[in-house]
């Protein structure tokens, strides 16, 4: 019988699953077909209302001003530990069930909401639990638990954070944020994609992402841009926003403009541009610098997302301009300083790239799987 690992994620913003899905990949690469690997959504699948909602909520949860006080109100062990004992009695039969419909030799936990229930859901012969951080610098005190077997976090901070939380120095380890292979295996020639996209060849092409739904002021950064008569070409993915997709794709621009809707093909999407414009997000962050992109940052969620800001600003591999017209400040700014300012950045993006870490966090994952721990 093939040994099984379980990963817990949930669609509450992008990053969860595609961490979730570059570590399955990771998996696969590293062991093949000789370990089953299961992808779940605990909230949509398991958990009772209004939890399971969660999902489609999450997009004006996280919008809301409640937010920001609201994150940092539950950010300390013992409020944690308070948070879970009083939710324990409504997930109980969910997180119970999820268990037994899944047998499996680890868990990994790519949400940090899962960690606490299914920690304490679990017998004394219980699988291993490895909880892989998906926050790359402010880390919530939801994802530190001590009796997890392993944590594994993206960064140096995240490292000071989980000790912090009294998780035990020999159970954390920085491998990194998992971004998919197929952002460090895109080294296609710029002009060759950009024929392919019927992108023009010789112009400064900013992407602006909305990230899988298309949330975000996308239209107004866009519409912005365009009016500007900048001497450039945008490429506009709305992710599965139709409605915004057919309002651009209905525009009359002032310049090219390229509309997309859901894109797989966002590795080379980001190779052929020069800029990418979008939210601070840590897995659109790690996916533009895989790709040596520099970023403005339009837009971030207070609080869980503020550290991406600082980790790409101070790393000069981009700038934080919320709203349209900071966007708009910004790319007059970088058109204005000519390729050797993007150049500099590019560089600086790519020394941030961690091509391994979904391998690395694969290979953590199979030490607690017997069958390959002693392959």
């Amino acid at each position: 019988m093939r040994q099984k690992v379980v990963i817990l994620m949930s669609d509450t913003g992008g990053g969860h699953r595609t961490s979730a899905e570059a570590i399955h990949e990771g998996l696969v690469y590293e062991y093949g077909d000789t370990l089953a690997v299961e992808l779940i959504d605990g909230l949509r699948d398991y958990a009772p209302y209004p939890f399971s909602r969660f999902p489609a909520w999450y997009p004006s949860m996280s919008s809301a001003r409640a937010w920001e006080p609201g994150y940092h109100l539950i950010d300390g062990r013992r409020r944690i530990r308070a948070l879970n004992r009083a939710v324990w009695p409504y997930v109980r039969n969910g997180m119970r069930r999820m268990l037994r419909e899944n047998l499996c030799d680890v868990i990994v936990n790519a949400h940090a909401i899962f960690i606490g229930p299914v920690l304490r859901a679990l017998g004394a012969e219980r699988p291993r639990v490895v909880n892989v951080v998906t926050d790359l610098i402010t880390t919530h005190a939801l994802w530190f638990h001590p009796q997890a077997d392993l944590t594994l976090v993206p960064t140096a901070a995240a490292r000071e954070r989980a000790l912090a939380c009294n998780v035990p120095t020999d159970r954390v380890k920085v491998t990194g944020l998992p971004v998919s292979q197929k952002f460090h295996d895109c080294i296609s020639d710029r002009q060759t994609l950009r024929s392919a996209l019927e992108w023009l060849p010789d112009i400064l092409t900013v992407l602006l992402i909305g990230g899988g739904a298309g949330i975000g002021p996308l239209e107004k950064i866009a519409r912005r841009l365009a009016e500007s008569r900048l001497p450039i070409q945008l490429a506009v993915v709305c992710g599965r926003n139709d409605a915004l997709r057919k309002s651009l794709e209905s525009e009359d621009w002032p310049l090219p403009v390229h509309v997309y809707g859901y894109m797989e093909n966002m590795p080379e999407l980001m190779t052929a541009a020069d800029l990418v414009v979008t939210k601070a997000g840590p897995s659109s962050v790690m996916e533009a610098l895989h790709c040596g992109r520099p970023l403005i940052l339009s837009g971030a969620i207070p609080g869980q997302e503020d550290g991406n800001i600082r980790f790409v600003v101070e790393n000069e591999c981009g700038v934080w301009a919320p709203g349209a017209e900071r966007v708009l400040e910004a790319v007059t700014q970088l058109v204005k300083e000519g390729p050797s300012k993007l150049a500099r950045m590019s560089t600086n993006a790519r020394h941030l790239a961690q091509p391994d870490a979904a391998r690395v966090i694969a290979r953590e994952i199979g030490r607690f799987v017997p069958q390959l721990a002693v392959s």
